[in-house]
């Protein structure tokens, strides 16, 4: 009896992982891109490949994700901090022993790359990432990817949410060093000791140095940041912090322009969703045409950069995107949206062409028979 198109099962659903320096989310998305299912676990890198027991607690989380997922997947696609080419096959061999899928339904690449394919057609703008850390970066349509910043909390990430943190620490207890009392009494101090757990260096140095201190646990004090800069009247430290978090990721922005020239941005991450001066920092900086430590001696911004942040920024722009574009923003403002779509979403979808190209060339493969001897063709 032939099968009706009711009575013909629908693909299994296809897997997303967006795994950063705070958490590692993940996506199933049915063959129409419906999101079906999705979850979050403990954060991975691809940096733990490099060590043998990093890479068995890696291995771990994503068994761990597996048992949680209500279906099995068809198809992998992983966006993973700290990847590269030389360990992304790594990683996707470690997602498809997890998961039971052949190789060719896996795909690895870094999580910026997966931002940037989330956003849009490559070629079409910047991603401008401020989350735990920070980067500027775009997919050309060859397929190459351009970066700045994105160096990890030792060399950079200034403007993310670990940096955020880590300025206010310090704001405080230089005050502290200053004049014993007054930062930790101080909003912003006593915002920080709220999520650090007290206000004592000894739970400081805790929270920063000890045994369970994380990365992505100080990226969180820039919520206490946020907090301290929306009271009335606002703490003048969190301002400033905030302020300079903006600056510097519009000098992320304005290196790269420099180097492909300008385009629309696209702002990612939750650093963006903190307090309103961060963004209205970014925009001045960048309508200034300079980013952090300009007239410090730091050196002047790409002169390719300067005049071209407003010029150009609007082409790329469908003219829908560009009317949405001019109703949001002022009209001197810098062309911008928030990237609208969940990374893991994305994954998960792109999964779905992953799987779709694979059962393709099976069938492609299976219509050209085996391959015939020379031999016998030449008899």
């Amino acid at each position: 009896m032939p099968e009706t198109a009711s009575s013909v099962p629908a693909p299994a659903p296809a897997l997303g992982l967006d795994a950063g320096g705070s958490a590692t989310r993940w996506a199933l998305a049915a063959a129409d891109g419906t999101i079906v299912a999705e979850g979050s676990a403990p954060p991975l890198s691809g940096v733990q490949l490099l060590d043998a027991e990093a890479c068995a607690r890696l291995g771990a989380v994503l068994d761990a994700i597996a048992a949680d997922c209500p279906a099995a997947p068809r198809a992998a696609w992983a966006g993973v901090s700290g990847l590269d080419a030389v360990t992304a096959p790594a990683f996707a061999a470690l997602v498809a022993r997890s998961f039971g899928l052949p190789a060719g339904r896996v795909h690895a690449a870094g999580d910026i790359e997966l931002l940037c394919r989330a956003a849009g057609a490559p070629g079409r703008c910047i991603v401008l990432y401020a989350g735990t850390g920070s980067i500027a970066a775009a997919l050309q349509p060859d397929g190459t990817l351009q970066r700045a910043g994105g160096r990890g909390p030792v060399i950079d990430d200034a403007g993310g949410g670990h940096w955020i943190g880590r300025e206010a620490l310090r704001a405080v207890w230089r005050q502290e060093d200053a004049a014993p009392g007054s930062g930790v009494a101080a909003p912003l101090g006593r915002a920080l000791a709220a999520r650090i757990g007290g206000a004592d260096w000894a739970a400081t140095r805790a929270f920063v140095y000890g045994p369970q201190a994380a990365r992505g646990a100080i990226g969180q004090l820039a919520l206490a940041v946020a907090e301290a800069a929306t009271l009335e009247p606002p703490d003048p430290q969190a301002l400033r912090i905030l302020r300079q978090a903006g600056a510097e990721l519009a000098r992320l922005v304005l290196a790269l322009t420099g180097r492909i020239g300008a385009r629309p941005l696209v702002l990612a991450g939750r650093a963006f969703d903190l307090h309103p001066a961060l963004e209205d920092a970014l925009v001045a900086a960048l309508e200034a045409g300079q980013g952090a430590g300009q007239g410090a001696g730091q050196g002047a911004a790409p002169g390719a950069a300067r005049g071209a942040v407003h010029q150009g920024l609007h082409q790329g722009l469908h003219q829908d995107e560009r009317e949405t574009a001019s109703a949001a923003l002022p009209p001197a403002g810098v062309p911008r949206r928030r990237l609208d779509t969940a990374p893991h979403h994305a994954a998960a979808r792109l999964a779905n062409g992953l799987a779709d190209r694979f059962a393709d060339a099976r069938l492609d493969g299976i219509a050209a028979g085996p391959a015939e001897d020379p031999a016998r063709a030449a008899a």
